[in-house]
């Protein structure tokens, strides 16, 4: 069995002597490929993202990085051309297909599909077929493959060409934008990129809308029907409960709840959110609504503190460097506006810390999730789960975590501020047995899927094509 991925279980740092440090990684997929255990074959097939990784990949034999950093599993690291990842991963990537998926551009200025467009295109099937290589290399006869992600969404196809032996698999962690948006994509892109996708036995989606968006997108882009005969799935992604609950019980966790209390003040309701600062969180509407809140409803000002965490992300891209300092514009004209001596209206932390985040969800009274749009969101499943005394959930209808956690969240519009305002004070006022019974069903709904079943379900659905 392999896996592959843009970024790996492990990253390498080079130390001021030039040694490396290798620091394992998280998330959904190391917890989940954990499942199988070490001694089932398995392959990680991964890209190397900076100058410590390709050090790394340098001294390895073949790219095999050690099983000592790796926590025993066999992971591959490909040691692609730098400007080639980063014309595929930034120029593509994360500049085209995640605005697409997203729907996140502002269509009278953008997007603009020109020559420097097909430069890096270029790149980015030149990314897509190195992993296709390197998989075809790994997988021994009849093997499983589960492809992770819109970074490789060509390499189903391309390894189905090389290896047609192999059981393929694709995963989209992210939305799928509908047909009409998709369609901003040059024809012979769109195409290529469902035809890739294609090259798989079994296509898999975070959520029946997106799964459904896809198939949309086929009929409109090649024609009725799937002539590939790829099956479409669906897996939702869940919160781990048991390392969630046991890490957050840890005592760098109770020394972050402490200075934060301390921040917030005694007896205090919290509003709180943790993301990235990427543009489809939706960092500033949130705001702006809990502006609002305080403005339509002045009995919560000194009693209530939004306590917001917006970690940067892709700072090397203008445009996220850009929203970043908004976020932190929009949190001090609030400071400045309501704050007094001994209180701060929003207590914005903006270095990215698991242990703060982890104290933040256990003193949270009412969760802010408010996406534009959301492959999953598994902030809004980690809340409830972590929280001390149960929490109140305010969603977005974008995020795919509404399917499953929609009737005991306060669901927003995420454009809507006043809307968002709204279902913040009826969050902040519900009463707290009430507030204890919701958050109970939205962790038993959040937990129900937790990685490593997301993981093997995905593995098990792999079954061998008909002869």
């Amino acid at each position: 069995m392999l896996v592959a991925s843009n970024r790996g279980p492990v990253s390498y740092q080079v130390g001021e002597d030039g040694s490396l440090h290798a620091r394992r990684g998280g998330g959904g997929l190391v917890s989940g490929l954990s499942a199988i255990g070490s001694d089932a074959g398995s392959v990680w097939v991964c890209a190397a993202l900076g100058d410590g990784d390709r050090a790394a990949v340098r001294r390895a034999d073949g790219g095999l990085l050690p099983a000592e950093e790796t926590g025993g599993q066999r992971v591959r690291m490909l040691d692609i051309d730098a400007t080639v990842h980063a014309e595929a991963y930034n120029g593509i990537a994360n500049s085209v297909l995640w605005f697409v998926h997203h729907m996140l551009y502002q269509t009278p200025l953008e997007p603009v599909f020109d020559a420097g467009f097909r430069r890096q295109w270029a790149s980015y099937e030149a990314y897509n077929r190195a992993f296709a290589e390197a998989l075809a290399e790994e997988a021994a006869e009849g093997a499983a493959v589960l492809i992770q992600d819109y970074h490789l969404a060509l390499a189903p196809r391309m390894l189905r060409q090389l290896r047609p032996d192999l059981r393929i698999g694709h995963f989209s962690h992210t939305p799928w934008a509908p047909p009409d948006y998709f369609r901003l994509l040059p024809d012979d892109i769109a195409a290529e990129l469902l035809g890739g996708i294609l090259g798989a036995d079994r296509a898999a989606f975070l959520t029946r809308r997106w799964a459904d968006a896809f198939t949309d997108c086929c009929h409109a882009v090649l024609g009725p029907g799937i002539p590939s005969g790829t099956r479409i799935g669906v897996h939702g992604l869940g919160a781990d409960a048991d390392f969630l609950r046991k890490r957050a019980h840890e005592p760098d966790v109770d020394e972050r709840m402490a200075a934060l209390r301390a921040e917030i003040g005694a007896d205090r309701k919290t509003i709180v959110r943790v993301d990235r600062t990427e543009l489809s969180k939706n960092i500033v509407r949130g705001l702006l609504a809990y502006e609002q809140l305080l403005e339509d409803h002045p009995e919560w000002r000194e009693k209530v503190v939004h306590v917001a965490f917006a970690y940067p992300s892709r700072q090397d891209l203008a445009v996220y460097r850009e929203y970043t300092a908004q976020v932190r514009q929009v949190a001090d004209e609030i400071n400045e506006r309501f704050g007094t001596a001994g209180w701060t209206p929003v207590v914005l932390h903006v270095k990215d810390d698991f242990a703060r985040s982890l104290a933040a969800y256990r003193l949270a009274d009412v969760a802010l999730v408010n996406p534009i749009r959301d492959g999953m969101n598994l902030v809004a499943k980690e809340v409830p789960v972590v929280s001390d005394g149960g929490c109140a959930l305010v969603l977005s209808r974008e995020a795919g975590a509404y399917e499953e956690l929609g009737e005991d969240a306060f669901v927003v519009n995420p454009y809507d501020i006043a809307g968002t305002a709204r279902a913040l004070h009826e969050a902040l006022t519900l009463p707290a047995d009430a507030r204890a019974e919701r958050s109970k069903r939205l962790a038993a709904a959040a937990t129900a899927l937790p990685p490593a079943r997301w993981f093997l379900d995905q593995l098990a659905a792999l079954d061998p094509r008909p002869s």
